[in-house]
């Protein structure tokens, strides 16, 4: 018995030794199989993680190409350079307008507030009592005049006035005289024909002598004046004096000639375009290089109805409300007329740009952007309308919500700087 256990052993460890070969092979196989799975699920995953990793960076550059194209056209300012800038953002506010005409000019006085000195009869200048620049009232003495023909119109008169007075009583005789039949139809017409011819004569002398402003009253009386005087025939200033004491005038030289610029008025030229616009009691503005820094105003009290040929232009004067400034007629004037008043959207001039022949405003919003509260500008086109006194009427091809707040100044700064953000995304 002892020698078959001993005979069994060696056969039970072989197979003992085997069986373990067996089982650590088996164990291999399942640990190798479970590693590749494993590694297969890992791989799974991380491509899965790399797959959604890489959508999501796409959608990134999606969103921030879509974010450019949309700032293509926006500004973004921090709020503290906003307010270094001193922009000011507000609503479009409604505001009074006027539509405006230019119209250039001179200042001009009508001919009856210009007045010419002359000798009725040819004299000589014996004193002159003003000079240029001189203010004067109608009736003032301006020089006197001494001739022989002065001298013998005053007794001409005399003797014409005499002799009126000698043919009136005859002509009251003859005419009684032929009334009762004692006298003859002959002499009593011819009495009555020198009658009437004499007091056409007189009165004659007499309107001369009144032109001269010579009394004829005291010519009657006997007085006979050496001397007879100039007379100022309106109130008004001494534009020019055009004689020198002792020289011979005739009756068509100038003498002196006056103005009275307290009629004086704003002539003005309007182009035919605008003429239509331009009516009566409209107000006008303007300025004149003597009084300089200081815009005048008139009103319009009349329109020319005849065009001018050269320009094709009509003429419109208008009364000048300021009278205490220093204005002469023939001063060049550059004018505005106010043809209308209107209530409109608009904006001050330093809101609005001009590119490429079309007009701009600014749209202004806030936006938080990486926690950081920013100001977005945006260009809106608009189309402007009257303008006056640094205001400007604007109306946006796109209707705005009324509460939309726009940049009041800097437009220049905005676009200038839009631009260059544009041209550094564009690098």
């Amino acid at each position: 018995m002892l020698t078959n256990n001993k005979m069994q052993t060696p056969k039970l460890k072989s197979m003992q030794y085997r069986f373990f070969l067996l089982l650590i092979a088996a164990i291999s196989f399942v640990g190798c199989h479970q590693e590749l799975a494993d590694k297969q699920s890992i791989e799974k995953h991380n491509h899965k993680m790399h797959a959604h990793t890489a959508n999501h960076a796409n959608k990134e550059r999606k969103h921030d190409h879509a974010t450019h194209g949309a700032e293509e056209h926006t500004l973004h300012l921090t709020m503290h350079k906003f307010n270094n800038l001193g922009i000011k953002v507000d609503t479009i506010p409604k505001r009074t307008l006027s539509g405006m005409v230019e119209a250039n000019g001179r200042l001009a006085l009508f001919p009856q507030h210009r007045a010419t000195v002359t000798a009725i009869l040819g004299a000589n200048v014996t004193e002159i009592k003003v000079i240029e620049g001189e203010k004067v009232k109608k009736g003032q003495i301006l020089a006197y005049l001494s001739h022989p023909n002065l001298t013998n119109l005053q007794t001409a008169y005399v003797r014409a006035y005499n002799q009126m007075q000698f043919l009136e009583k005859e002509y009251g005789r003859q005419k009684r005289l032929y009334d009762e039949g004692v006298s003859s139809g002959k002499v009593y017409q011819q009495t009555r024909a020198d009658y009437h011819t004499i007091i056409g004569e007189t009165k004659g002398l007499e309107a001369q002598l009144k032109q001269l402003s010579i009394d004829a009253k005291r010519i009657r009386e006997g007085n006979i004046f050496q001397y007879v005087p100039l007379i100022s025939p309106i109130d008004g200033y001494i534009e020019k004096v055009s004689i020198q004491t002792g020289q011979f005038v005739d009756p068509q030289t100038e003498i002196l000639s006056i103005t009275n610029n307290d009629h004086i008025h704003a002539d003005l030229l309007v182009f035919e375009k605008d003429i239509y616009k331009v009516k009566e009691g409209q107000k006008v503005f303007f300025t004149v290089t003597s009084v300089p820094g200081k815009t005048l105003s008139a009103t319009i009290f009349s329109v020319g109805k005849n065009f001018e040929q050269n320009p094709r232009a009509v003429h419109i004067h208008a009364k000048i409300d300021q009278k205490e400034y220093f204005l002469i007629p023939g001063m060049y004037i550059n004018g505005k007329i106010q043809t209308r008043n209107e209530s409109v959207n608009a904006l001050p001039e330093d809101a609005i740009i001009v590119e490429e022949g079309k007009s701009y405003i600014f749209m202004a919003e806030t936006h938080q952007e990486a926690g950081e509260l920013v100001w977005v500008f945006s260009p809106i086109e608009i189309r402007k309308g009257i303008s006056h006194e640094g205001w400007v009427e604007v109306d946006p091809l796109e209707p705005l919500p009324i509460e939309t707040k726009v940049a009041w100044n800097k437009a220049y700064y905005l676009i200038a700087e839009m631009k260059k953000s544009e041209t550094a995304h564009e690098h």
